[in-house]
């Protein structure tokens, strides 16, 4: 693929996960909709490991590949049916966050929410870089920034969130020590 059919891909790709954020946001019924689906587990457990590929191509440097992944990771929140049976810590916990998206955007809420899009700026940068221990760091404090924000904010129903964050850093970790491992293999200096 051509460097600029793949950057063509990649603002295909970053422009349709603005356009379901923005849908998200803007229609109620798809609001709903998805976070009734996003109460199976499974969402929960898969949304982690979307970091792999998102540092894969970065590693690449495939501005399509970094946005597609970007825009799986955005969309797997409602790739599964809604659950028979809801976890209830699980059910209160969106439910909080859907009331946080919902609610009133203030200063410190909206300088909040700016640590996502920072979360994955610096994963992108520091793979395109091959900056493994900033990697790795970035990877770990966004996990933990997670934990720690569900927690605090959700109180109980937020630990439901530990087990899928701590088990996809793992994962997620373990990959990047893979990706590094081979590349080092190759015979490559960064």
């Amino acid at each position: 693929m051509t460097k600029k059919t793949d950057a063509a891909l990649g603002m295909l790709f970053a422009s349709a996960t603005v356009a379901l954020i923005a849908l998200l946001f803007a229609n109620d019924a798809f609001f709903r909709w998805a976070f009734e689906r996003h109460q199976n587990l499974l969402s929960w457990y898969i949304r982690p490991l979307f970091v792999i590929p998102l540092v894969f191509f970065a590693f690449r440097r495939s501005w399509s590949g970094m946005f597609a992944s970007m825009f799986a990771l955005f969309t797997s929140m409602f790739w599964f049916p809604p659950p028979e049976e809801t976890d209830p810590r699980a059910e209160a916990f969106l439910a909080f966050e859907m009331d946080y998206l919902r609610g009133t955007w203030t200063a410190p809420k909206i300088a909040a929410s700016l640590a996502v899009p920072v979360f994955f700026l610096m994963i992108l940068s520091a793979a395109w870089k091959r900056k493994w221990r900033w990697l790795i760091g970035a990877i770990a404090g966004g996990a933990l920034l997670k934990v720690f924000w569900s927690v605090a904010f959700g109180g109980e129903s937020g630990a439901s969130v530990v087990k899928p964050a701590l088990l996809g850093l793992l994962i997620c970790v373990s990959a990047v020590g893979l990706i590094r491992w081979k590349h080092r293999k190759s015979g490559k200096r960064s």
